[in-house]
């Protein structure tokens, strides 16, 4: 995955991309190339987006 794949403003939930996360970290058996951690990092970002718009949708 290319950093031009994710696009900013996703609407993907923070479910989902943990899922993908997930899934990530089994197929690289927990260790990842580089340009899986380069999918990884943006993964995170993303999810750590979703989750703070969650929390304030829910308060």
């Amino acid at each position: 995955m290319s950093p031009d794949s994710i696009v900013p403003g996703s609407v993907r939930s923070a479910a989902e991309l943990n899922e993908q996360i997930r899934a990530l970290w089994l197929r690289s058996s927990g260790s990842l190339t580089a340009q899986e951690r380069a999918e990884y990092e943006l993964l995170v970002v993303e999810w750590a987006a979703a989750v703070r718009g969650e929390v304030i949708e829910a308060a």
